[in-house]
């Protein structure tokens, strides 16, 4: 491929009110050359790119196939002069079919045919610009920069479905979702259901852009993007280690054995149905969601992790007063296993449960204590670590103590009998008396994890 030189004028411009070329620079590779002979010469015009030095991970140019504008394909094959009358009724009733279809389908103005080669692990950047205040957007401009425009999506033009049928043929692929938990699990659950899936799986890194990325945290790439270089990432996502992660499906079914208490607002379903961080209801839950509600009605007053945070801290300090969830140990009934635990909820005074997938939670607090159980938790390990919280235990994880440890399994049972407040990876809403299970889903995701991790950096 031979370089796309751009040109540029604007600091001879600005400084001498001239229009004349200062430098040449190529597209790809970002050589930068002085418009001069003894700097750049006519040889180098069809000189072959190397892609700079992201190279492995950038898309070549050759594998974006142009297609043709509509209207503008040439037949070779002739139409007979007894057929032209019949195409002519076909082209009319053929029109109104394509148009409704058009309706429905942008056509698109391009395809992606991989070339394959081992040297080349290409890398699809997915862009939330609505997390991180204006950092999604600042960063969508510098990778679309570095790497290939065609490898870099905007999630809020379409979501991610799209990109990932475009390259869902690349050898190698993989992916680095930029926002909070919410934006690598709306990645996640495309993937699952794009039929066929991509094989192999294709791993997907995190570029921690929300408010807690404890998943991001768990996995080493930080508690937060904080203006590291793009390029550092983008080298990393494609040398990192692949670890596989447990995923967990919720089932709900409403409790026919009690009347709804009518609640405003209340949902007959969790946010959802496969967790891949925690899963909590009680306390915890209802700070999420007085979080999410606030924000809905004011976002401009929502665009600094720091504030965030400053809010979760108000709002557990004023369920510290009320305790408004001190008798959960009466509207729930937990069994774990087949063993039934809602005495020992009951005992330890528990405000709130939680269902752990990660080490990783509120921000990059660590619930479990890992002295207990049979096994140190791991993201792979099949089981999920249940942890009971109090409204005093809350503020507590900050400072480094644990919540009451209530035992680690594979299957759980829970059974509500008033609408209380859950959340999934920080998704929150309040949901009617309901019988919630929960099991392994029968595969795993393939996830990005770094090799110098920052861990709980912020």
């Amino acid at each position: 491929m031979a370089k796309d030189w751009t040109i540029c004028h604007a600091v001879q411009g600005k400084l001498f009110g001239s229009k004349e070329i200062v430098a040449l620079s190529c597209a790809w590779c970002h050589e930068v050359y002085h418009n001069k002979e003894s700097c750049f010469n006519p040889a180098k015009i069809g000189e072959e790119c190397r892609l700079g030095n992201y190279a492995p991970i950038i898309v070549p140019p050759s594998w974006i196939v142009k297609l043709p504008n509509k209207g503008n394909f040439k037949s070779s094959i002739r139409v007979n002069n007894k057929n032209a009358a019949n195409n002519a009724a076909n082209k009319k009733r053929q029109t109104t079919k394509r148009n409704k279809k058009e309706e429905k389908k942008e056509p698109r103005a391009f395809i992606v045919k991989p070339i394959p080669s081992p040297e080349v692990i290409p890398v699809i950047v997915f862009i939330n610009p609505k997390s991180g205040g204006n950092q999604g957007v600042k960063l969508l401009g510098k990778f679309q920069q570095l790497l290939n425009p065609r490898q870099v999506f905007d999630l809020t033009q379409g979501g991610p479905k799209m990109g990932l049928d475009m390259f869902r043929k690349a050898p190698n692929l993989r992916i680095l979702a930029c926002g909070g938990d919410g934006t690598v699990g709306w990645v996640l659950s495309v993937l699952d259901m794009l039929t066929p899936p991509i094989a192999p799986a294709p791993a997907v890194g995190v570029l921690p852009l929300g408010t807690g990325n404890d998943l991001a945290r768990a996995l080493g790439w930080g508690g937060g993007y904080t203006d590291e270089p793009v390029g550092k990432i983008l080298r990393e996502i494609g040398m990192s280690q692949t670890v596989l992660m447990d995923r967990w499906r919720l089932r709900v079914t409403p409790n026919t054995d009690v009347d709804s208490d009518h609640v405003s607002r209340s949902k007959d379903n969790v946010p959802l149905n496969v967790m891949n961080n925690y899963f909590s209801f009680g306390v915890d839950a209802h700070i999420a969601l007085e979080f999410h509600e606030a924000r809905e009605a004011h976002p401009e007053r929502f665009n600094s992790r720091l504030r965030n945070k400053m809010y979760y801290g108000q709002m557990g300090g004023k369920d510290l007063i009320l305790r408004q969830y001190r008798n959960l140990s009466q509207w729930v009934t937990l069994e774990c296993d087949g063993t039934d635990y809602t005495a020992k909820l009951r005992d330890a005074g528990c405000h709130a449960v939680l269902f752990l997938n990660i080490p990783s939670y509120g921000g990059g607090t660590h619930p479990w204590n890992d002295s207990y159980g049979q096994s140190k938790p791991a993201i792979d390990d099949g089981l999920v670590e249940v942890v009971g919280l109090t409204t005093y235990q809350l503020p507590m994880l900050q400072a480094g103590l644990h919540g009451t440890c209530i035992c680690q399994c594979k299957t759980a049972r829970i059974v509500t009998k008033k609408t209380i407040p859950m959340q999934v990876d920080g998704e929150a809403c309040r949901v009617k008396p309901s019988i919630i299970e929960m099991d392994l889903l029968n595969k795993a995701v393939m996830l990005a994890k770094r090799k110098h991790g920052r861990g709980d950096v912020q």
